[in-house]
């Protein structure tokens, strides 16, 4: 197939073009570029076919056949005049010649068409559209609309300003609002029939000044985690289980936008230099973006969701997260100030468990959390919440969860609760327990109890300090009293699998011992987990202290016979 491209000024050039799919516009990553300032940066798409060929107008009426304003999409007969602006593309199945200011032949090739790729034979004109097609076709369609409104709305209000005029928040809604339903009204009966205008106002709010197609997700109670592949592919969490949705983004540059929403309102920065960040959501809900140049798929982004009411000792016995006899040892140590480190894999659920284990404080103490980003929901009344900071543009005024952790020694704390150790930071929080600031809790990623020695090790070797290993094992012995290791399973759920004593130094060796542990049968005929909470038998060597504290301890829960389920 052939295609003339005739200019503004009447030259023209010609395009030998496969079957396949065209983009017409100003902008240079637009299959046919016509530059013309009467020509949108993304103007129309043409569809080569060897069934026919079709324009679709990406304008609102601005693409023009035989004379005709196209609504949506218009077919194109051989030799047709096509006007894209003050321009005029005509397509052909033979080359004509012409006597004026030809360039010559250039091959362009269309939008998933491969150099050995034949050319696709289209069926012929009867044959219905496959409803893959059809669904393609309406969301491009749907796409292309709400991209050339949010245009329309950001010419007529622009949001950044009166964002950073620090207007009030109902204020921007209201004008928001009030433009985006004008705008539809104006172009309403433009619009292609399958599009609700309702609709399409909600989504371009949402894209405007919230977070997009995200909105609707974070409302789902049955989400627990949304991830952002780049603009075309969102996943989200249910049930453990990870499912591909139909949300998708306008362009990378939405994707880029929500990212700023979110981290911009607490002073941090996203950009080339730093193509990374942690942050929070209002709610608390813990996110992580990362951009170009270190993602090549494009911005990424992870919402790991947190419910507005947070759950409770009860509701992990419900869920299956721990038995009644675990619940009541873990309350009686926290009650009497043990140091305790909850351990697990990525998503096992330890911020939920720290949470919950936090809801066990006395509400007369002085308690002071420590985190990347603030995501603890402790209800108690005395509660000082500290949250890192990262670097400034110039790489100066970062402040790290070890700065914190120091500098809260200092503030008379009668517990610190640590949300996660992950470098230097573990050789002080060690050092806060062995002096004097009993009851700490923290939480570190491991594979099992065992590997919580190992690596503590590691990240007090982080530290920059240079002390023997052996010195080192003796500080995690005598500061660490109980680990608690929880543990994602195949089906989504997640169990406490081990509730672990440290009960000493023997030789280099740190010497342990399981107070209860969950045994694992195997798979019910759903696909579930089945086993069940046991206590092993062996009663902590600190009983008697906990006796010495006041705290009532049952004898029997660690009965060894004594299922928790």
């Amino acid at each position: 197939m052939f295609v003339e491209v005739q200019s503004a000024n009447r030259s023209i050039n010609w395009l030998e073009l496969e079957h396949g799919i065209y983009s017409i516009g100003s902008d240079h990553d637009n299959q046919i570029v016509l530059k013309h300032e009467e020509v949108s940066p993304r103007h129309a798409i043409l569809c080569i076919r060897s069934g026919g060929s079709w324009i679709e107008d990406l304008t609102l009426g601005k693409t023009m056949v035989a004379g005709h304003p196209v609504r949506g999409r218009a077919e194109v007969l051989d030799g047709q005049d096509i006007q894209v602006g003050s321009c005029i593309v005509r397509v052909y199945r033979h080359k004509l010649e012409r006597p004026v200011n030809s360039s010559g032949l250039e091959t362009v090739r269309g939008e998933g068409m491969p150099a050995s790729a034949p050319s696709p034979v289209a069926p012929p004109a009867a044959t219905p559209m496959a409803e893959d097609e059809r669904d393609d076709r309406l969301l491009t369609r749907r796409q292309t609309v709400m991209r050339q409104i949010h245009q329309e709305l950001i010419e007529r209000l622009d949001i950044k300003r009166l964002t950073a005029a620090h207007i009030e928040e109902s204020e921007l809604r209201r004008r928001v609002l009030s433009t985006l339903e004008a705008i539809v009204k104006e172009v309403g009966p433009r619009l292609p029939p399958e599009l609700n205008p309702q609709g399409l106002v909600k989504d371009l709010y949402d894209e405007a000044v919230g977070l997009g197609p995200l909105e609707e997700l974070l409302a789902d109670a049955t989400v627990t985690e949304v991830m952002v592949n780049g603009p075309a592919r969102v996943y989200v969490e249910r049930n453990g289980k990870i499912e591909l949705t139909s949300k998708i983004f306008l362009d990378d540059k939405s994707v880029m936008a929500v990212i700023e929403r979110i981290v911009s309102p607490l002073g941090r920065r996203i950009d080339e230099s730093q193509p990374y960040v942690d942050a929070r959501l209002k709610d608390g809900s813990r996110v992580n973006a990362i951009i170009h140049p270190l993602s090549l798929s494009g911005p990424c982004l992870t919402i790991r969701k947190f419910s507005k009411q947070p759950l409770t000792d009860d509701d992990l016995i419900r869920l299956g997260t721990w038995s009644s006899p675990m619940r009541d040892f873990i309350r009686a140590c926290v009650a009497s100030r043990r140091n305790i480190i909850v351990s697990g894999g990525t998503g096992s659920g330890k911020t939920t468990l720290l949470n919950v284990l936090s809801s066990f404080l006395p509400p007369s103490e002085r308690i002071i959390t420590i985190e990347d980003a603030a995501e603890l929901q402790l209800k108690q009344e005395h509660v000082l919440s500290l949250e890192s900071r990262a670097p400034n543009i110039e790489g100066k005024g970062a402040v790290t969860i070890r700065d914190l952790v120091r500098n809260s020694l200092r503030m008379r704390p009668d517990r610190i609760v640590v949300g996660e150790c992950r470098g230097g930071e573990a050789l002080d929080m060690l050092q806060a327990m062995n002096t004097g600031h009993d009851g700490s809790l923290t939480t570190i990623h491991a594979n099992s109890p065992r590997d919580v020695m190992s690596r503590l090790e590691t990240l007090v070797l982080m530290s920059g300090m240079d002390l023997p290993v052996r010195a080192i094992r003796e500080q995690i012995a005598s500061a660490v009293d109980v680990i608690i290791h929880e543990s994602r399973f195949s089906d989504g759920s997640r169990k406490v699998t081990h509730v672990t004593e440290v009960v000493g130094l023997e030789g280099d060796r740190t010497t342990m011992q399981d107070i209860f542990v969950f045994v694992q049968r195997g798979l019910d005929d759903q696909g579930r987990i089945s086993g069940h909470f046991q206590a092993t038998g062996a009663v902590p060597t600190f009983i008697e202290e906990l006796k010495s504290r006041g705290t009532v301890v049952d004898f029997s829960l660690f009965e060894q016979n004594r299922n928790g389920l």
